[in-house]
């Protein structure tokens, strides 16, 4: 009994200098590693398709955000769904003929790190923005290695009021708003899974409740859209369907619908909004 309390001890001691040292030896290895409020979070380079160096952020196992490291592509969205979320408050913005003096006003419900906020400051200036971010240690990640202090600093869109950074529950923050947006874009998420009640009838009427009559609901729904993995998807569909006109969404892989990935939710009761390359569901 003795020796086998003894080798537990030094078991013990051998493991916590090994977790000890853990953090000197990723950041040897090019990894920094964070505790946040969603677990052990890892943020480390790697190169796209193409070769161009993107720095990944990767939350309790899962990638949440990435954006690229060269400067000059810095506040260029690197994921898809990001694009195609872009792509329809810009068109908004075109459409409706929103300037700085009459903003398109925006509500990004997370901000992770933070890729969409960064480029519609530097390239949507008719655009204003309340980012809503639970973690505060998520927000201190983006400044430190995505940019985000920076982005700020060359677009001097925080210091003019184009954008709002709130360290706050984003549907708490949603439920107390005063004023109605044009646009609300969920991209919070804990893990792989969805925060908030995205998929139920409460979350969908909270949100049309916050929105303008003519306003866009934009959602990361991470999911397959067809087979036994796209229950979540389905949820959303019938939620949002029974609050809005049209309903729809685009496939981050269109050619296989039965792989996960990040589905872009398009919900509103505006005609003529509808991305030209959304499945319509409603």
């Amino acid at each position: 009994m003795r020796e086998l309390l003894i080798g537990l001890a030094v078991l013990t001691v051998v493991c916590t200098a090994i977790l000890a040292a853990l953090p000197w030896l990723l950041r040897k290895r090019g990894v920094e590693m964070r505790r946040t409020k969603f677990g052990l979070t890892l943020i480390f380079e790697a190169d796209n398709l193409d070769g161009t160096p993107v720095r990944l952020l990767n939350v309790n196992g899962t990638f949440q955000s990435g954006c690229y490291v060269p400067e000059d592509l810095r506040f260029e969205l690197a994921c898809e769904y990001h694009r195609e979320m872009a792509r329809v408050i810009e068109e908004l913005v075109k459409s409706r003929g929103c300037t700085r003096e009459r903003p398109l006003r925006v509500m990004v419900m997370g901000g992770g790190g933070y890729s969409l906020p960064k480029y519609l400051a530097t390239y949507v200036p008719a655009a204003r923005l309340d980012v809503v971010e639970i973690d505060p240690a998520i927000t201190a990640i983006a400044r430190e290695f995505f940019f985000l202090d920076e982005c700020l600093e060359k677009t001097g869109a925080e210091k003019d009021g184009r954008i709002r950074l709130v360290n706050n529950d984003a549907w708490g923050f949603m439920r107390a708003a005063d004023e109605l947006y044009d646009v609300i874009v969920n991209d919070a998420f804990s893990g792989n899974r969805p925060l908030g009640p995205l998929t139920s009838a409460e979350g969908a009427r909270t949100v049309r409740e916050h929105l303008a009559e003519d306003g866009v609901y934009l959602a990361n729904v991470r999911c397959a859209c067809e087979g036994r993995r796209a229950k979540t998807l389905r949820e959303v569909e019938g939620a949002f369907g029974a609050e809005f006109a049209h309903v729809g969404y685009v496939p981050e892989w269109p050619g296989e619908p039965e792989k996960p990935g990040n589905n872009v939710l398009v919900a509103t009761s505006a005609d003529g909004v509808m991305p030209r390359d959304v499945h319509v569901t409603k």
